[in-house]
Formats: C-alpha cells, structure tokens, sequence
C-alpha cells in the first residue's frame, strides 16, 4: 500500500512539473499565430443626422506574434483584414431611403499582453486600420444601386486610429478571442462628406492556432 501511495505521489508530482514547465514556457517563449471569425460591427457618433444604424456581421482574420517580456507581461501585434459596417435607414429631402455598407480595413493593432494564469491573457492598445475599399448598397424610392469604390477621389479617411481590447482563452494550441474596439476619427476627411459622418465599433470573435 505505501509503495502505491509513493508512486502515485511521484505521478502527481511529475504532472505538476510538467504542467508548469509547459505553462511557463508559453508565457515566456516567442509564439506565433493565425486565427479567423466575425466582426459584429455597428457605428456610433452620427452627428444627430436622420439616421439610424443596425449592427452588420463581417470576416475578421489574420496573424498575430506573442512577443514576452517576462512571465506576465508582453506585446501581440496583429495583421487582420477586417470587415466592418452597418445597415441604416433615414430621410434624403424628405423621401426614405435604407441603406447597407461594407468597409474592409486592414486592421494592425498593437496591443500589450497582461497574463495572470497560463491558460488566460488580457490585451489592450492602439489600432491603426486603413481602408481597403467600401461597398454600399441603397434603396431610394423605387431605385437600388449597388456600387463598389476606391476612394481616389472622394472626402472619405482611409487611414484611422482607433483602441482595442479584449481577452485570449488558450487551450494548447488553440487560441479563443474576443475584442471590442472602437475608432477615435470620423470616417469623413475634413468634414464636407455628404455620406453619414460617424466612427466604427465593433465586437470579434475569432478561433486560432499559435504555435
């Protein structure tokens, strides 16, 4: 019996050994990673003009690297692509209108990694995202047109700043995230825009792999 409860004790030990070399070692080593999901995306900030907007279900994928400083601290940038938008309704000289917009950014945030436990890390920073190309589709009246621009030379901001944070669950090699971010600038460049003047937010949820 005591020869059982030795080696039972010595499996447990060896477990937790184990167990907290593997821990320490995904906190304090290089990681990379890929992941894909859903933006859920709204916008806010409309300037009090006629318009009301519904939340739009996008892509959101990319890259991320886990750089370590330390055990319990670190940085994760992120290469996404990453749709955004909504879908809205409001009055254009008196007559309704409804219309729905799809905005693909290339989102790169830079976040700083806080790790109180091996399997969870808390994330939070800036984002600069840049604007791909927007695609909109109206109804008017009795017309509906659907379109897809470049902005070559249109008063629209392609380049934005904004913030996210969020939470990483990690499970092996398998990585669950949430985010919730929001832009800090206006869609429009210098205020002129006739399209609604607003600013993106958004929750992700994204599955990944880090290796």
């Amino acid at each position: 019996m005591k020869n059982k409860l030795k080696l039972l004790s010595a499996i447990c030990l060896i477990s937790m050994v184990t167990i907290h070399a593997q821990s320490t070692d995904r906190r304090e080593n290089l990681k990379f990673g890929v992941k894909a999901g859903i933006n859920v995306s709204n916008i806010w900030d409309s300037q009090n003009q006629e318009f009301t907007a519904d939340s739009k279900v996008g892509f959101a994928g990319g890259i991320f690297l886990g750089i370590p400083i330390g055990s319990f601290l670190g940085l994760q940038p992120e290469i996404l692509i990453s749709q955004k938008g909504f879908k809205g309704s409001g009055t254009l000289l008196g007559s309704p209108y409804s219309t729905s917009r799809t905005t693909t950014y290339l989102d790169i945030p830079l976040q700083l990694q806080l790790k109180p436990a091996p399997f969870i890390t808390l994330l939070a920073g800036p984002q600069f995202s840049y604007l791909l190309k927007q695609k909109d589709t109206y109804t008017y009246g009795s017309n509906s047109t659907e379109q897809e621009q470049e902005f070559n030379n249109e008063n629209i901001r392609k380049n934005i700043l904004g913030l996210v944070g969020g939470v990483d669950l990690i499970f092996g090699h398998l990585a669950l995230s949430g985010r919730i971010g929001r832009d800090l600038q206006r869609n429009n460049g210098d205020g002129t825009s006739l399209t609604p003047r607003y600013k993106n937010q958004w929750m992700q949820f994204t599955a990944g792999v880090e290796f």
